[in-house]
């Protein structure tokens, strides 16, 4: 088996310094991921709405400017379009333990923060999936998503702990500098790669032909059989997941009376499998067929949501570690083939818009799951918020069940550029 240990890109510098500020960045993210929410359920008191809300914000930015983004990621440069969305945030995150200081911190700061996140990311998000077909040869990109993939699955196990133990040590407003460093070494690595792009069309908007290249874009998207079922099985999923994700903090501190420092244990020890999963994410297709592997990765997923609510009974901490567990085991192991299945059937001239527009759907997703989550936590309670979450986590395979991706094997061979 090929794990990430082994395989040719650890003899490509260029990848390796990609990897590497990822990692770095990733990290980061994970501290900052659990810092927002806390500092406003914790110190701004916000209400379930708001958390839904702010958790919604980091997302809106997919569905307003995620084609846009597409479109630019293969006209411009990719590599300095990552660097460029690198300073938004690095800015916003900054600011944060800076107001709090001169007690002038708001839940409307926070808001703006968590959108200013949102925006940007979505313009380095595009820009990084799109670069890495460019950067390395296309038959290692298998190999470059599940190295990649290793590195998120890492993220999740320290991250959460290390932004629980910041949290304690320094406060959430303090714990949120830690993603604006990341950002400014993961902005070096980049900076660092040496190897030069494929001239493209300097020209971002003002093209006659803009949108045509919008629509191209979206058509592949819906006129792919495959494009089309993935991007509707991960979209649905998101909706359940992040009505769970947008309220289980305030089941957390609010019913559970737990600390920043136990909730980040949870998080941390619960995403464990993540990196087993990772190691195994091209073994497993290979024993049970790349199509049933996607679709059973999301089934597991939504049991784990819906047994959330049972740490009220009694032994919260281990009873959310093993449902954390079962949430994220399969997400690496999804997230690699499918990504690596879009990139493969995708040629080079379309992988910007092709990602932007899976993206744009899938992450549109997330803010409706967002603020569904904190409307309904609010109108029915938290928990039977979480357990409808599950639910509707659970009809994603469905999606894959009526098209070609069941019934695949293996990755197919990659399309030319």
């Amino acid at each position: 088996m090929k794990v990430p240990l082994q395989g040719r890109l650890w003899r490509h510098p260029d990848f390796l310094k990609l990897w590497i500020g990822q990692t770095v960045d990733l990290f980061g993210g994970q501290v900052t991921d659990l810092a927002l929410p806390t500092l406003a359920i914790l110190l701004l008191h916000a209400s379930p709405f708001q958390v839904g809300l702010l958790i919604a914000l980091e997302f809106v930015g997919y569905p307003a400017l995620g084609l846009i983004a597409g479109v630019w990621a293969d006209r411009l440069p990719r590599r300095p379009m990552m660097l460029v969305a690198n300073v938004g945030p690095m800015l916003a995150l900054a600011s944060v333990p800076l107001a709090y200081a001169f007690h002038a911190l708001t839940i409307y700061q926070v808001f703006a923060v968590a959108l200013l996140l949102g925006v940007f990311g979505v313009f380095f998000e595009v820009a990084y999936q799109s670069y890495l077909p460019a950067l390395i040869d296309r038959q290692d990109l298998v190999e470059g998503n599940q190295k990649l993939e290793l590195s998120h699955s890492a993220s999740h196990v320290a991250g959460p702990g290390l932004g629980g133990f910041l949290i304690q040590l320094v406060g959430a407003p303090g714990a949120t500098l830690s993603g604006a460093i990341s950002l400014f070494l993961s902005s070096l690595a980049i900076l660092s790669i040496r190897k030069p792009e494929p001239k493209r069309q300097t020209s971002a908007l003002h093209a006659p032909d803009f949108r045509r290249e919008l629509g191209d874009g979206i058509r592949l998207v819906m006129e792919s059989p495959v494009l089309r079922s993935l991007t509707a099985c991960s979209a649905t999923q998101n909706i359940g997941t992040y009505m769970v994700v947008s309220v289980w903090l305030l089941l957390a501190y609010r019913q559970l009376h737990l600390t920043a420092g136990q909730v980040g244990f949870i998080l941390s020890a619960g995403a464990l499998g993540y990196i087993p999963a990772a190691l195994a994410a091209s073994a497993v297709p290979r024993r049970l067929g790349l199509g049933r592997t996607l679709a059973l990765s999301p089934l597991i997923t939504g049991l784990g949501l819906l047994g959330i609510p049972l740490a009220l009974l009694g032994s919260p901490v281990p009873i959310l570690v093993a449902m954390w567990l079962l949430i994220g085991l399969p997400s690496p192991i999804f997230s690699i083939n499918q990504i690596s299945l879009r990139q493969a059937i995708t040629p080079d001239r379309l992988q910007g818009r092709m990602n932007a527009t899976v993206r744009t759907v899938t992450w549109a997703a997330l803010p409706v799951g967002s603020l569904l989550g904190g409307t309904l936590a609010g109108l029915i309670g938290v928990p039977q918020t979480i357990v409808l979450g599950a639910l509707i986590s659970l009809l994603a395979p469905l999606w894959l069940l009526s098209g070609p991706v069941i019934a695949m094997r293996a990755q197919p061979e990659p399309v030319s550029p």
